[in-house]
């Protein structure tokens, strides 16, 4: 039976190859599998990574099909795909009759023999509230076991029993070490909810002379590279913005940033589909920024009344805004978020009492993750440090010991973790006197310059000295007021974070003669 909507397929694209069919059912049982009774569902989208199409009144779809093609369902609100025992979403079909190449160091997919007669994809109803939370992130990054239990007594012991809906990690799952894939997955599964992935530049296999089959691998764990969902009142696309195979100056194979012609028909596709009036959030790797034809993205979103857009991949947190001096058309710039890293400093740092690096990122906050929560076209971003309680988000860099006489130019710096162009930051000493208003500056935050030193002083042999400072995006500069008495003094901070919340924070300090 011909679906309802073909209105998106073309005449060229289906005469491709073979044409797959299916349908999209109510899995009633719970065992993935189309049984007697179990009835098709309309309406809902199917892709082939290009093309989409929405099932007719018995829940049939087709599209068509290469010898390499992953076809998905694109899961609409209010159902749940299947999720397997490491809790990855099953919305997929693999089509590649003869497999992934088989000279790769990390084996692909299995030749999957020809089309079914029928490919169904289950779905099974769930309540999805108006308001959710997500977990997000950024750049895992583990090269070794070591770093697989990092990872696991860092951030995911802390989640166990969240009452996020899902998980999303944002790309550079492994650090090349791919056969890592499976202890990682087992280890996030224990977290207890559906759990996402974006490829990164890590992900992939550089055997392959050319970004085609460099996601091989990626394939055989997680499936499409790029797909779409729906949670609550949200549409979420994910994306993979990294092109392997490009040559760099010295003649090496390397990567950059870009979306190739089929994915941008995809966004295209999959957004004519979208009401306007939807929240739509791109997750990506690389950040919005460097993708090289990120403007091609820009036309398709800037109309668009609603947006958001994630990254991972340069081991420092930022909102950023994209305004039409980077291209961006839309009435009001678009927000990116940046997000804070898992390993960040690719696991480096003196190791604390749990034998764990402390791994400050480059732009001097701690690594960790995001808690997002979404309600209807809003959203709020909680920046949670690894193992720190959730009301730690600001640090205070300033002297141990100040002279009185050079109290008023001794300066402070506060790091606003989740801070942005939009925050304030304020300093008393005392409780008493005026609060004095800080400067937000571009700048290494000197606390991390302070940490590099120090532990490159104190181990010139390691190898895995902290990484060179970045100027940070949520620092602020101030001074000490003038005439402070000799004594024990408390600097006290009041700051606000990127969605106007107010954090405190003190430190001392202690002034001589």
């Amino acid at each position: 039976m011909v679906p309802a909507a073909l209105a998106l397929l073309s005449l060229p694209a289906l005469a491709r190859g073979e044409t797959a069919a299916g349908s999209v059912f109510h899995d009633q049982n719970g065992n993935g599998t189309r049984d007697a009774g179990e009835a098709g569902l309309p309406g809902v989208r199917v892709s082939n990574q290009r093309e989409i199409v929405t099932t007719d009144a018995e829940g049939r779809w087709s599209l068509p099909v290469t010898d390499d093609t992953i076809l998905f369902v694109i899961k609409p609100t209010g159902w749940a795909t299947p999720v397997d025992r490491y809790q990855l979403p099953r919305f997929y079909y693999i089509h590649k009759p003869k497999g992934s190449p088989a000279d790769f160091r990390y084996p692909g997919v299995a030749p999957t023999g020809p089309l079914p007669a029928s490919i169904d994809f289950a779905l099974r109803p769930q309540e999805e509230p108006p308001t959710f939370k997500a977990i997000l992130f950024g750049d895992p990054q583990p090269n070794s076991l070591d770093q697989i239990d990092y990872i696991a007594h860092d951030v995911v012991a802390e989640l166990v029993g969240t009452d996020a809906k899902f998980g999303v990690t944002l790309g550079d799952i492994m650090f090349d070490k791919l056969e890592l894939f499976e202890p990682e997955n087992a280890n996030i599964a224990l977290i207890g909810i559906p759990w996402y992935n974006v490829i990164g530049n890590h992900d992939l296999n550089f055997d392959s002379p050319t970004d085609k089959d460099s996601d091989e691998t990626y394939h055989r764990h997680f499936g499409p590279n790029y797909y779409s969902f729906d949670y609550g009142a949200v549409h979420f696309i994910v994306l993979d913005d990294v092109e392997w195979g490009v040559t760099n100056a010295q003649g090496a194979r390397t990567y950059r940033g870009g979306l190739d012609e089929t994915q941008l028909a995809f966004v295209k596709n999959d957004l004519a589909l979208v009401p306007e009036e939807k929240l739509v959030v791109l997750m990506m790797h690389i950040p919005l920024t460097t993708v090289e034809n990120r403007t091609e993205l820009y036309r398709l979103i800037e109309k668009r009344p609603y947006s958001l857009s994630i990254s991972g991949h340069t081991h420092w947190h930022a909102h950023q805004f994209i305004t039409r001096e980077d291209g961006w058309q839309g009435a009001e710039p678009h927000h990116h978020i940046v997000n804070v890293t898992v390993c960040g400093t690719w696991w480096k740092g003196t190791k604390d009492e749990v034998g764990i690096p402390h791994a400050t990122m480059r732009d001097g906050a701690p690594n960790g993750y995001s808690i997002i929560t979404f309600d209807g076209v809003k959203h709020t971003l909680d920046f949670k440090a690894a193992r720190q309680p959730a009301d730690y988000q600001l640090n205070i860099h300033a002297p141990d010991e100040v002279k009185a006489a050079a109290a008023g130019e001794t300066a402070v710096y506060v790091n606003v973790f989740n801070g942005s162009e939009r925050s304030t930051v304020k300093l008393r000493v005392d409780g008493a006197g005026d609060w004095v208003t800080l400067e937000k500056v571009l700048e290494p935050d000197p606390y991390y310059v302070e940490v590099r030193n120090r532990e490159m002083a104190q181990n010139p042999e390691a190898k895995d000295h902290l990484n060179a400072p970045v100027a940070s995006a949520h620092l602020w500069k101030g001074r000490l007021p003038a005439g402070l008495k000799p004594g024990s003094r408390l600097i006290e901070v009041e700051a606000t974070d990127h969605y106007g919340r107010s954090h405190q924070g003190k430190r001392l300090v202690r002034v001589v003669e």
